[in-house]
């Protein structure tokens, strides 16, 4: 089937279902399986945008039961260069409030089981992920955050867990000690898969609550990561209509040549 072509993907998270205004939906097939759902087509700002909720359209998958390989595939059959991947996270440090947003610059991965790759022989690849997220879509992110009116932190670490389950007190403790800023249980391996794909990410973390390790933190529900993250949902997406049309269109990063010199 002859798909219709977009620049942009975005990955909708938590609470965030809807993204386009009258678009066009469309089943994608991958050799990895169904997506999470139809990819919706549109355009902000003269840009061509394909856009996924990574759960779902009704929230069914939960974070270890996301096809990622088939999401991002989905993606790379629409053509899509560049993908922002906006989710609800939460903080482990003091100073990075609910309501912040962080654009994240590392991830941590303590994830398993997880299908992680598409390179599973019989040529071995090994891609870099020194430096995971696009750091041109990151600055554009930084300056469409200021526009928007919202505390974004510059940079940070994501430190990825596997879920369903939330963090243990100690769990926490240990993952703010090491210096990490924000958890989640969903940009690994979807940030990677990008990578191996040569296709940009940028990570847009909106902070719903202070993790359980933090001082005075109270054990997270869902009903208030979801409450928070509906909040703040205009916000995230003025944030991506501003951003999206400031994205470049002729890419100079790393990203677009990662599989150079990566095969034996």
């Amino acid at each position: 089937m002859q798909y219709p072509q977009a620049e942009i993907g975005v990955f909708g998270g938590s609470g965030f279902y809807e993204l386009l205004d009258d678009p066009e939906e469309f089943k994608v097939t991958t050799p990895f399986g169904a997506p999470s759902s139809p990819v919706m087509y549109g355009t902000i700002g003269g840009r061509k945008v394909a856009f996924l909720p990574r759960h779902g359209k009704d929230h069914s998958l939960p974070p270890h039961m996301i096809n990622y390989r088939a999401n991002l595939w989905a993606m790379k059959e629409l053509g899509v260069s560049q993908i922002i991947g906006p989710n609800a996270c939460g903080s482990l440090q003091h100073e990075i409030e609910p309501g912040h947003f962080v654009i994240c610059d590392q991830f941590v991965d303590r994830t398993s089981g997880r299908k992680d790759t598409f390179f599973d022989g019989p040529t071995t690849t090994h891609v870099s992920s020194a430096d995971p997220y696009c750091p041109a879509m990151r600055q554009v992110a930084l300056e469409a955050a200021g526009k928007v009116g919202v505390t974004a932190h510059p940079k940070g670490t994501v430190v990825v867990i596997q879920g369903p389950r939330f963090s243990t007190r100690s769990e926490s403790r240990w993952f703010a000690s090491q210096g990490w800023e924000v958890i989640n249980m969903t940009q690994y391996p979807e940030c990677y898969l990008a990578r191996e794909l040569e296709i940009c990410y940028c990570n847009i973390s909106l902070i719903t609550d202070h993790d359980v390790g933090a001082e005075g933190a109270t054990p997270v529900t869902n009903e208030e990561v979801v409450r928070v993250f509906n909040q703040n949902n205009a916000k995230v997406k003025e944030l991506l209509h501003r951003m999206i049309p400031q994205l470049p269109s002729v890419r100079t990063c790393a990203c677009a040549t990662a599989l150079s010199g990566a095969a034996f």
